[in-house]
């Protein structure tokens, strides 16, 4: 396309944007204004993808000629979604039940040219079985590794998280800290966007 538009990671995350910083690819970071309520009889994915694509859409407006990436998360376990803890009494409630089970985090990725309209959209699937907790072993790792509350389910993964884990099923290993990075690349090479 040889469109050289400015690229915007619609997130507050700091996990994301450092994910991007490590593509080394320029980018400006800019929080979305999207309620990130589920909806009734929604879907896991559905929520993702909902959710990505509301925060690019949401910045749009201030962006009216970039690409734009959204993204979220949700996790999925025992028939129910589940967020970020947010706090330490959530965070330590949370792992406690999580304990020994089975969680599929569905990461959702978007890429919205403001010029064109056109939105590129992908969720990525990862399964992760936690290992059997107790409450010292909880209470110990939200000790050392305080940020977990503001990730989903309080495993992060890309930290001290990976001691909670027993093992983990995916396609992108970026995609449980948020960003699927592969399939992004992909996203930005369609809109002419060299990486390397």
């Amino acid at each position: 396309m040889g469109l050289e538009l400015p690229l915007i990671l619609g997130t507050s995350s700091v996990f994301r944007r450092e994910q991007m910083e490590r593509l080394g690819i320029a980018f400006q970071a800019a929080s979305p204004d999207f309620d990130e309520t589920p909806m009734l009889g929604e879907s896991a994915p559905q929520t993702a993808l909902r959710l990505a694509e509301g925060k690019a859409r949401s910045l749009a407006g201030r962006f009216p000629e970039a690409l734009i990436v959204g993204a979220d998360q949700v996790a999925w376990c025992d028939g129910r979604q589940w967020g970020k803890p947010m706090n330490l009494a959530n965070a330590q409630k949370m792992l406690m039940h999580l304990s020994g089970r089975e969680i599929e985090f569905y990461s959702a990725v978007v890429l919205l040219n403001t010029v064109t309209g056109r939105m590129q959209r992908h969720i990525d699937k990862t399964v992760v079985v936690m290992r059997q907790l107790d409450e010292l072993h909880i209470l110990r790792y939200l000790e050392r590794e305080p940020d977990a509350v503001y990730c989903s389910c309080a495993a992060k993964s890309e930290g001290l998280g990976a001691l909670l884990i027993e093992r983990i099923e995916s396609t992108d290993p970026n995609a449980l800290i948020g960003l699927p990075v592969f399939r992004l690349i992909d996203f930005l090479k369609n809109e002419g966007v060299e990486v390397l």
